[in-house]
C-alpha cells in the first residue's frame, strides 16, 4: 500500500521536506545546527566534527540514567527520547531532532539530572569527555562559546519552568497495526484508516512491501540510513501508519519499536488468542499504548468480547462496523485526541434531567464517542449508548420507578432498608444479559470501594451489575459484593460527576452534565419534639394522631442529601473545551420523587434547547457550535 496524503499540494510539500530531512540524514558526521554549537566558527565547528561519534539506539534502550557521571555530550540526529525522573512514571518531557542531551550537567562535569530513554529507533552524536577536553585544549575559544550559550539557555529554560510543568503528553504520531489473535492483516481496515487520517492531517502509509523503496534496500530495516529516513518521513507528516506483516519479521519488529500507539485488529468471529506478534509488541509498547479494534461486516448485535479482553492489557478496546465510516472516524478522534465524551451525574429522580439534555443534543446532531457516569447518571448513559430513543427512556423510567415501585418496596432493616431483588430484577429486565465490552461505545460506571477506600471504574463485565453497584445507595441498598470480596456502594460518595475518570480515559472535549441538589427547605422544627421511639409508634399506629408528628424531612431525605453533600469539586477538572450544562430543577422537587419524572425530562429538554440555540452569545467552545451544525446521527 503506497502513501495516502491530504492532497496533492501537501504531498509535494512533504516530498520536499522529506528530501530535506534526507539530506540532514547522510550528513550525519557534520555538527548539528543547535543552538549550543551556533557561536562555533566553521574551523571550530570542523575540528568537533571529527570528533564525534554515531551511536544507534533501539527503541526502550537508556541513552543515560538519572544519577550517572555526565561522562559525554549527546544531540539527536534522528528519533525521540522520553525524560523521566525517579519516583514518576510519565515523562516529563521529550527531545527530539536537532536538540542536545544533557549538556548542562555535562558541562559543569555534574552527575545525570532524569533519565533519559529512546522513544523508538534513534540516532545519536556523541561527544565522550576524553574528546571534549582534548578538542578544547587545541581550540580554548570553544568552552568560553559554549558557556555563553548554556547560560542563556538556562535562563529560557528557568522562565519556561511553570508552563513546562503543566505540559501534556504528546499525541501518537505514529501508528502500528498488528493483527490480534488468529486473524490476518485487513487491507480493507487499513485502507479505511488511512484515508480517515489523512482527511484530517497529512498522513503516510507503509507496509513491508512499500517500506523498502521508502528505507532502503537493508532488508534488516536497523542501518542508520534506514533509522534516519523512517524518522525523516514521521517528521514530515502528522501521522505515519505502518502495518506490520502477520508473522514476526525484521519490519514487523521495526514497525512496533518505532510506534507511539499500536492497534491490535482482528475480526470478531475469530480465535482470540494472542498471536506472536502480539507478544512482541508488548515487549515494546505499554499497555496505556495500545488498542483492541474487534471488526464486525457490520452493526449488530455483539457478545463474547470478554474473550477478547481476557488476556490482553489494553487501554481500550473499539467496535468497528465495516460497513460504514462512523466508527473509523471515531477511532480516529481517540487517537488524535477529538473524542467527544458525556459525563452523566448521580441525583436520584433528578437524573431524568439528563435523558431530556441528550435529547436535544441529538436532535441538534452532536454525537458522542464515549459515555459514562454515576449512579442514576450511568444507567441512563448506558440506555443512551444502547441507543434507545430519549422518549422511551423516560417512558421505562417511569415504569420502573413509579408503576413497578423498584425504589418502594421496605424489607427488614437488616442488610438495608429497601428490598434490593426488586431493583436488581427491574435492571436486568431493561439491561438483560448485555456486557459492557460488547457495547458499540466505551462506557464506564463508577462506584466507591468501601473495601478499598476508593473509587471503582467499571469498563467490563455485566451492564446491569455494573449500574446497581454504582447506584447502591448505603442503607437503601445493600453494596454489591464481588468475587474479589470487594464492597461496593454509590459512586457518589467520592466522585458524583466523573469529569477526571473521564479524562484518564482519553483526550479530548466532553459535555458534563451536573444537577445542582435542590434547596433545602427550612422547617420550623421543635428539636424537642421529635418523638421518642414509643410515642412514635403510638402516633403511627393511631391515624387519628399521626398529624401531630413534626414536619420535618424524613431518613430518606436526609440520607439523599447527606450524599449528595459530599459530592467532588468537578469545576476543577473542567477544561477550556468542556461545555458545563446545569438543567434547573423544578420547584419542590426531591431526590426521590421519580412521579415527576417526565415533568424534569420535558424541562430539561426545553431548557437546553434554548441554552444551544443561543450557543454564541453563551461563548461555549467552537467545536460544540461546529459539531452541532455538522454531524449527524447515522
Amino acid at each position: 500500500m503506497g502513501p495516502v496524503d491530504s492532497s496533492a499540494s501537501e504531498d509535494r510539500a512533504s516530498e520536499d521536506r522529506v528530501r530535506e530531512a534526507d539530506a540532514h540524514a547522510r550528513t550525519l558526521h557534520e555538527v548539528p545546527d543547535v543552538d549550543l554549537f551556533a557561536g562555533l566558527s566553521e574551523h571550530e565547528r570542523q575540528a568537533l566534527a571529527q570528533r564525534l561519534a554515531l551511536h544507534t539506539l533501539r527503541r526502550g534502550d537508556v541513552l543515560m540514567r538519572q544519577g550517572d557521571q555526565a561522562d559525554a555530550l549527546y544531540v539527536v540526529v534522528s528519533g525521540r527520547f522520553a525524560v523521566t525522573l525517579e519516583g514518576r512514571h510519565d515523562p516529563v518531557s521529550e527531545i527530539g531532532p536537532g536538540q542536545p542531551v544533557g549538556e548542562i550537567a555535562f558541562l559543569i562535569d555534574g552527575a545525570r539530572t532524569a533519565t533519559v530513554t529512546a522513544m523508538r529507533d534513534s540516532l545519536v552524536l556523541a561527544l565522550p569527555r576524553a574528546e571534549f577536553d582534548a578538542l578544547v585544549e587545541a581550540h580554548p575559544g570553544i568552552w568560553g562559546t559554549l558557556t555563553a550559550t548554556l547560560a542563556r539557555r538556562l535562563a529560557a529554560t528557568t522562565s519556561s519552568a511553570a508552563a513546562s510543568a503543566t505540559r501534556l503528553v504528546p499525541l501518537p504520531r505514529t501508528i502500528c497495526i498488528v493483527s490480534a489473535g488468529a486473524s490476518r492483516t485487513s487491507t480493507e481496515f487499513v485502507a479505511k484508516l488511512g484515508d480517515a487520517l489523512a482527511r484530517r492531517a497529512r498522513c503516510v502509509v507503509l507496509s513491508s512491501e512499500t517500506a523498502q523503496s521508502h528505507l532502503g534496500s537493508d532488508r534488516s530495516f536497523e542501518s542508520a540510513d534506514a533509522i534516519a529516513r523512517l524518522n525523516a518521513l514521521e517528521a514530515a507528516h502528522e501521522h505515519l501508519l505502518l502495518v506490520a506483516d502477520d508473522a514476526v519479521s525484521p519490519w514487523t519488529e521495526k514497525a512496533i519499536r518505532h510506534a507511539d500507539l499500536v492497534l491490535a485488529v482482528a475480526h470478531h468471529a475469530d480465535g482470540a488468542e494472542p498471536n506472536a506478534v502480539e507478544r512482541l509488541a508488548a515487549r515494546f509498547v505499554t499497555p496505556e499504548a495500545t488498542r483492541l479494534v474487534l471488526l464486525h461486516p457490520r452493526r449488530g448485535k455483539v457478545s463474547g468480547t470478554a474473550r477478547w479482553m481476557a488476556s490482553r492489557e489494553i487501554a481500550m478496546h473499539h467496535h468497528v462496523a465495516l460497513d460504514r465510516t462512523d466508527d473509523i472516524d471515531r477511532l480516529v478522534r481517540f487517537i488524535d485526541g477529538s473524542a467527544v465524551g458525556l459525563v452523566a451525574a448521580g441525583g436520584g429522580a433528578l437524573a431524568a434531567a439528563h435523558t431530556g439534555v441528550f435529547k436535544a443534543l441529538s436532535e441538534a446532531g452532536l454525537t458522542f464517542d464515549i459515555m459514562g457516569g454515576t449512579s442514576a447518571g450511568a444507567a441512563l448513559a448506558a440506555a443512551f449508548v444502547l441507543d434507545a430513543p430519549p422518549d422511551d427512556i423516560d417512558d421505562r423510567v417511569g415504569e420502573m420507578f413509579v408503576a413497578n415501585r423498584a425504589l418502594r418496596r421496605y424489607t427488614l432493616p437488616r442488610y438495608a432498608l429497601l428490598d434490593h431483588t426488586a431493583f436488581d430484577a427491574e435492571l436486568k429486565r431493561l439491561f438483560g444479559s448485555t456486557d459492557i465490552e460488547d457495547l458499540w461505545l466505551p462506557f464506564f460506571a463508577v462506584s466507591t470501594n468501601l473495601s478499598r477506600f476508593g473509587l471503582a471504574v467499571h469498563r467490563t463485565g455485566p451492564l446491569w451489575r455494573a449500574i446497581r453497584a454504582s447506584a447502591s445507595i448505603p442503607v437503601l441498598l445493600p453494596p454489591v459484593y464481588t468475587p474479589d470480596g470487594d464492597m461496593l456502594v454509590d459512586g457518589c460518595l467520592l466522585d458524583n460527576v466523573p469529569v477526571k475518570v473521564m479524562r484518564d480515559l482519553k483526550r479530548g472535549p466532553n459535555v458534563v452534565v451536573s444537577l445542582k441538589p435542590p434547596e433545602l427547605d427550612r422547617y420550623d422544627v421543635d428539636y424537642e419534639a421529635l418523638p421518642s421511639r414509643g410515642e412514635l409508634i403510638r402516633l403511627v399506629l393511631n391515624p387519628l394522631r399521626r398529624d401531630r408528628l413534626p414536619e420535618a424531612p424524613g431518613l430518606v431525605a436526609v440520607l439523599m442529601r447527606a450524599l449528595m453533600a459530599n459530592r467532588r469539586d468537578f469545576l476543577r477538572e473542567l477544561e477550556a473545551d468542556d461545555v458545563s450544562l446545569q438543567p434547573p430543577i423544578p420547584d419542590g422537587m426531591g431526590f426521590l420523587d421519580w412521579h415527576r419524572h417526565h415533568e424534569l425530562y420535558k424541562a430539561a429538554y426545553r431548557w437546553t434547547c434554548e441554552r444551544i440555540g443561543s450557543r454564541a452569545a453563551a461563548g461555549l467552545p467552537p467545536w460544540f457550535a461546529a459539531a452541532l451544525s455538522t454531524r449527524s446521527r447515522s
